[in-house]
């Protein structure tokens, strides 16, 4: 199996990379053993979320795609069995807009220009004219699903699986029909569910225009004994005027205050006494032109009015007033004022219109309180609204009839709503008519707006388990837990019953039939139901033949079907089509045909331990798995979710073809390849977070991680071919590793225990981002950079085995880890690291996750290790600060120390922490008021509002603290103070702001762990060293540029002409020859084809730093 040599890569392609992994595990079916490898009886079920491929996968989908690879791959290397069937959302109102627009037809003309039956092949085509994109799509990031064997919900075999589900749910008495207000889309020709309402985005800020209209009272008795005999109006707002020529009614609050009042039309300039809330007045009218006693005068910009008297609603029920808009008559008690426990003053005026047909406040008080709406007589004599199915008025609205009553098409022009609002105008019946923005519902596919239209729809009574959704919500576990506890929370918490039925084709058919006076009705659950009840029709003579063995269960074929009611009356389908988030949220077992196969594999799935899409699925697919499990079954369909975020824009903007913001998810691959584009998409931000996708965020991804993971791989492939290491050789115990040895890997066991912790939480970006941090601080920037010159040098020494030892093993483990995120990298460093056939395993992700070794995690050595590392950092800012180079010695580092145990621990480390910052000695400092001066300033923004007038004072004050007292505020978090003026304050931390002074020849630095001082003066003794350093430096890049090898050996010559230099560098002589593999070291006055090299010289004094030098190689 091995190949004899570590294969390395000095250049890398991770798009080619990927293509070739995809072939290796094509080949070796790699995904297939994945499964069968792990025990049947240690299943981990997982449900897909099924997409719809009559569109293009877009750059959000490798996100939720990735998120879902993560944990399968996760818990294969568990040890589970994770089955991952694939699904095809198929059905419902996008694919039959697709084909709407590229047939040129509307819903109207479907049966006419079109038969039903060529519509729904149309949308059974389009539905997956992306199919193969899809695939492509999930093949080239990695996401492992079986998609031979995938369910598509327009099969019979799905729908017969879901009419068995509706069978169960109208015998539990959850399925009915009702007549009820219900959100309906003109522009889709169908109702839409409260789920559907809420989907992201489906509320849009508009503009519209808002009216005050005035309904005139009409004078009897009741009226008189109140108001008084002159003539008056009702003041009633909305903002939605075309609804005016369907007002049946007009509701107050029985307890809230109106008032009287005499004032001006301000368009007709009449004088008129209207009636309006109290609390609502200041809203039309200003306060500074109320009058008492004088007579009033119209003024068209300081409109004047009087309160003429006032009373409560309960006094004004029972008032009858005038039609406002007489197109179509309604009998009495219509245009009467009721009561409304709805109304309130926050908006309008305390006076609400009521219309029957398009409000649902509206509909249930009309009914409580028998109020007659306004139809109008279809062609079969059946009533009907004012305004039809494709959202306009009809034709008894003779001055509006055929307009849009909303913008449902681009229509140029004034807007209905402004048609009325003018001619109420001139009628005086319009007392105010302004702009009004608000939000309003708009249909999530047609992007259009809705109405809400009086329906005849099939039902599911959901909120007869409402306490049982919200309680079983409880159980799963979300991810984050806002999300259940409030989003979708929420929503069960005011859930309302599910519209199941619309009136479209393409869909699972609603499987009742009625007969005509709907007295009588069946609901089938199967195919084979179906035909024993068509055999009794055919005995009967309501049909003629038997239905086909292979009959297709959508429209048109199963409208056909008429059957027998018990009493042998004909029984007919009811047309609708079933809520395609019915389909999807079926999938648990409508995927294996259940209940008429697979009963066994169905119950080792159900429920899925895992699942994971779009916030924008808390009320589409989260919801309808959770209704349809719990009403059918009892439990939860899924006990851990992910709600992934949107993946907007680098501004944060939402992105669309439109815009021309979008990311074509194939692109990205290609360039950057799939690891970087997932690991990016999860180490970015929480999955749960929106993500602002930056191109750039993936090429910092590529460098940062696979640079450094790739560059760190080849350092060890480079010296162990060098040296013949191949991972075969004993193990040399753990006692007998290096300090650094033992605590590598004691961060890399607990590097497996965070991600392991992590994963099993669900948390992919914290287990991602320590992956990260292991790779760059510690196992790269640390452990190799510490440890580099036990790889160079001599022989193949126990202390040389032990470091290439400890390095496999940490990238070996890495391999397997990171394989979730990673999958096609993971493989190929697996492969790599196997060149010598050490696991007889195929792939990494055949292996199981890395056992902890807690006997190996040393808690006290990361701690030391991690105050060198820390040390170091500060003291590497300081010299990036100063511009001064690493490879120039300093003499003293300074260190505040709160206790001897930490000095004690930092000494254990004390000579790392020198090597690594090139700093002669650490001084341990117990009084830090001899090295470190502190320096005070006032926090103004906390002190400000405490002490006003005395801030001055406060801040003179805290500018003449003493040392002592400062160190006494820092330990005691607070210090009272006396000011000039003799007043007493306490002072807290918070209040100040504590910054260390400058101290000569010194620079300070802090993070949350340490202060140090850096002494930065520099003798000629740490001068030479610098120089040489930097000469060494040169020679090595040198030896790079022409190609010799790690092991050749050279000779150096300098010329003479840098005196100063060469003193220098003669003065280390040994140690340039020791570090650069120079036998020889000559100073010459004479050099044939020589390299210049400009030595960086800490000090001013040397002018000459350039260097005349050559290499030669030693045969």
């Amino acid at each position: 199996m091995g190949k004899g040599k570590f294969n390395e890569q000095t250049s890398i392609d991770y798009y080619e990379i990927s293509k070739e992994i995809i072939l290796y595990w094509n080949n070796n079916k790699i995904f297939e053993k994945s499964i069968k490898s792990r025990p049947e009886n240690k299943i981990f079920p997982f449900y897909e979320g099924p997409p719809s491929a009559n569109g293009m996968p877009g750059i959000h989908h490798v996100m939720a795609r990735t998120i879902k690879d993560i944990f399968c791959r996760y818990k294969t290397l568990k040890g589970y069995r994770v089955y991952r069937k694939g699904g095809w959302d198929t059905h419902g109102l996008p694919v039959e807009l697709q084909v709407e627009k590229k047939l040129g037809i509307t819903k109207d003309d479907i049966g006419n220009k079109i038969s039903v039956e060529d519509y729904n092949e149309e949308c059974r085509v389009a539905v997956m004219q992306f199919k193969e994109s899809w695939e492509e799509l999930t093949e080239s990031i990695g996401y492992w699903l079986d998609i031979d064997d995938a369910y598509i919900t327009f099969k019979n075999e799905y729908i017969e699986s879901i009419w068995w589900s509706l069978k169960e749910l109208y015998n539990k008495d959850l399925l009915y029909k009702g007549y009820t207000i219900q959100p309906y889309s003109p522009a889709a020709g169908t109702g839409l569910s409260s789920h559907e309402l809420n989907m992201p985005g489906a509320y849009k800020n508009i503009k519209d225009t808002s009216l005050t209209a005035q309904f005139r009272i009409k004078k009897n008795k009741k009226s008189e004994e109140i108001i008084g005999d002159s003539d008056c109006y009702f003041l009633a707002w909305t903002t939605t005027p075309w609804t005016l020529p369907a007002n049946n009614g007009l509701a107050v609050g029985e307890k809230i205050s109106y008032a009287l009042l005499e004032t001006f039309n301000k368009y007709t300039e009449s004088k008129i006494n209207v009636i309006i809330a109290e609390k609502c007045i200041e809203k039309f009218l200003d306060p500074n032109n109320l009058k008492t006693s004088e007579e009033l005068v119209f003024d068209k910009q300081n409109i004047p009015y009087k309160v003429l008297k006032t009373f409560k609603g309960k006094d004004l029920i029972g008032f009858d007033y005038e039609q406002l808009l007489p197109y179509v008559k309604a009998e009495k008690p219509a245009f009467t004022v009721v009561s409304g426990d709805f109304v309130t003053t926050e908006e309008g005026t305390g006076i609400v219109h009521i219309s029957l047909t398009f409000g649902s406040d509206d509909f249930h008080v009309s009914r409580k309180n028998n109020l007659p709406g306004i139809f109008v007589k279809n062609e079969k004599n059946e009533e009907v609204p004012i305004v039809d199915k494709s959202g306009k008025f009809v034709k008894e609205i003779t001055d509006f009839a055929g307009l849009q009553v909303k913008s449902f098409s681009d229509v140029e022009g004034l807007t209905t709503d402004e048609q009325i609002s003018i001619k109420l105008k001139k009628e005086n019946k319009a007392f105010d008519v302004k702009k009004y923005e608000h939000s309003y519902p708009h249909c999530w596919r047609t992007d259009k707006p809705i109405l809400y239209y009086p329906l005849e729809s099939w039902f599911i009574n959901s909120t007869k388990l409402k306490e049982s959704l919200i309680n079983k919500n409880k159980e799963i576990n979300w991810q984050p837990e806002s999300t259940g506890t409030g989003r979708f929370g929420n929503w069960l918490e005011n859930l309302v019953d599910w519209n199941l039925s619309r009136s479209r084709f393409w869909g699972t058919p609603l499987p009742i039939w009625r007969t005509k006076d709907g007295k009588e009705e069946i609901c089938i659950g199967s195919i084979e139901e179906l035909k024993v009840e068509v055999k009794k029709s055919v005995s009967l003579g309501l049909m003629d033949d038997s239905i086909s063995e292979n009959i297709d269960l959508h429209r048109p074929f199963v409208d056909d079907i008429i059957l027998s009611s018990k009493d042998g009356n004909p029984m007919y389908r009811e047309k609708d089509i079933i809520d395609v988030w019915y389909d999807s949220g079926s999938m648990p077992f409508a995927q294996y045909h259940y209940p008429f196969n697979n009963k066994d594999i169905f119950e080792k799935m159900f429920p899925a331990k895992f699942i994971a899409e779009g916030v924008d699925q808390t009320r589409g697919w989260f919801f309808t798995l959770h209704a349809i499990s719990i009403m059918l079954f009892g439990k939860v369909s899924y006990e851990n979710v992910i709600s992934n975020g949107l993946v907007l824009d680098k501004d944060g903007n939402k992105m669309s073809k439109r815009l021309g913001n979008a990311v074509d998810p194939f692109e990205v691959i290609k360039k950057y390849g799939p690891d970087a584009t997932r690991l990016y998409m999860v180490i970015n931000s929480n999955p749960w977070d929106n993500l602002r996708f930056d191109i750039d965020g993936i090429s910092d991804i590529l460098r940062k991680f696979f640079g450094t993971l790739n560059n760190t791989y080849n350092f060890f492939a480079l010296y162990a071919n060098i040296d013949g290491f191949t991972g075969k050789e004993k193990l040399i115990s753990y006692e007998k590793r290096s300090l650094e040895d033992k605590w590598i890997i004691s961060r890399l066991n607990s590097l497996i225990s965070i991600v392991e912790n992590k994963l099993d939480n669900y948390d992919p970006t914290k287990s991602s981002r320590e992956i990260n941090k292991f790779i760059n601080d510690d196992l790269s920037n640390w452990y190799i950079r510490l440890n580099r010159k036990r790889f160079w040098k001599g022989d193949l020494t126990e202390d040389k085995l032990m470091a290439y030892q400890t390095l496999y093993e940490c990238l070996y483990k890495l391999s397997v880890i990171s394989s979730p995120f990673i999958p096609f990298y993971s493989e190929k460093l697996f492969k790599n690291l196997n060149a010598f056939g050490i696991s007889d395993s195929e792939s990494v992700h055949l292996l199981e996750f890395p056992e902890i070794e807690n006997k190996r995690i040393s808690d006290v050595l990361e701690r030391k290790m991690s105050y060198a590392q820390n040390i170091s950092s500060l003291v590497h800012s300081i010299r990036k600060k100063e511009k001064i180079r690493v490879r120039q010695p300093l003499s003293k580092i300074s260190i505040p120390m709160n206790s001897k145990a930490m000095e004690n621990e930092i000494r254990d480390v004390e000579k790392i922490i020198l090597s690594e910052v090139n700093v002669k000695e650490i001084e341990y400092v117990y009084d830090n008021s001899k090295i470190f001066v502190k320096k005070i300033k006032p926090n103004y923004k906390e002190l400000g509002s405490i002490h006003g007038k005395n801030m001055k004072l406060v801040a003179n004050r805290i500018s003449k603290m003493t040392q002592d007292e400062i160190s006494q505020l820092e330990n005691s978090d607070s210090i009272k103070l006396v000011l000039e003026n003799n007043s007493k304050i306490e002072l807290f931390f918070n209040q100040v702001e504590i910054l260390f002074g400058e101290i000569e020849g010194k620079q300070v630095a802090s993070n949350d762990t340490f202060t140090i001082a850096l002494d930065i003066s520099i003798d000629d003794n740490l001068l030479s060293e610098g120089v040489s350093r930097e000469f060494i430096n040169k020679i090595q890049n040198e030896r790079k540029d022409i190609k010799l090898e790690v092991t050749d050996k050279i000779e150096i010559f300098v010329s003479d002409d840098s005196k100063d230099i060469n003193s220098f560098l003669l003065k280390h002589k040994n140690f340039i020859c020791k570090e650069t593999q120079a036998l020889n070291f000559l100073i010459t006055d004479k050099i044939d084809d020589f390299n210049i090299m400009d030595i960086d010289i800490a000090s001013n004094e040397i002018k000459h730093t350039e260097v005349k030098f050559k290499i030669k190689k030693i045969s």
